[in-house]
């Protein structure tokens, strides 16, 4: 049984995932690659970003899983505790994880962004100090991580309503949507996975 949330810890890095199962998840990637390979580079990035930040003591990591009966599930979650996401679109759950974790700053990532590292995590909640609201900028115009202060109000509950997500309009949108909660500021650009030049990109970089 994991122990209770925030118990000696004042940040929190929630990683929201879906569990590996064909047609769940990177379907455009399955697209190109087929739905097997697909589900493979998940379950193993997935794993890969798990192992590299659980281990860093200046915050508690979480995955926030879906569907909510996948919490169950733990040979898939590599032995990190989980909570449910819950229903609704994409902007109502990260409004629910945002606001529903334990009083302390909160920093929000997906799985699919192979290049993300203990140091970025790191600047993210650094960046939390100064600014109420941050956002990690993806290559496509979306972001990879957002994060809130954990301010004595919480985000309205349609506070990301108008976002596009999937879009390249995802980011500002955001910014748009949660400048009048306060400072929003930028932190480390990272590339995610979803189609197969993808991959190849993150290939060359290696």
């Amino acid at each position: 049984m994991r122990r209770q949330l925030g118990r000696g810890r004042r940040n929190f890095l929630v990683l929201m995932a879906r569990q590996p199962k064909a047609g769940a998840v990177k379907t455009r990637l399955a697209r190109d690659i087929g739905s097997v390979p697909a589900v493979w580079w998940y379950r193993h990035n997935l794993h890969r970003v798990l192992r590299r930040l659980r281990r860093d003591r200046r915050w508690e990591l979480v995955v926030s899983a879906s569907p909510d009966t996948a919490v169950a599930r733990r040979s898939w979650l590599a032995g990190v505790g989980a909570i449910p996401q819950g229903e609704g679109d994409l902007g109502e759950r990260l409004v629910r994880i945002l606001s529903g974790m334990p009083p302390g700053p909160v920093l929000v990532i997906g799985p699919d962004i192979p290049g993300v590292t203990s140091r970025e995590i790191a600047r993210a909640f650094r960046a939390l100090r100064a600014a109420e609201v941050v956002l990690g900028p993806a290559g496509d115009g979306g972001y990879w991580a957002i994060g809130h202060r954990a301010l004595p109000r919480r985000l309205p509950a349609g506070a990301l309503a108008g976002v596009r997500w999937s879009t390249a309009y995802a980011l500002q949108d955001t910014r748009l949507a949660l400048g009048a909660v306060g400072r929003v500021d930028l932190v480390d650009k990272l590339y995610d996975v979803d189609q197969v030049e993808d991959l190849h990109l993150q290939a060359r970089a290696v």
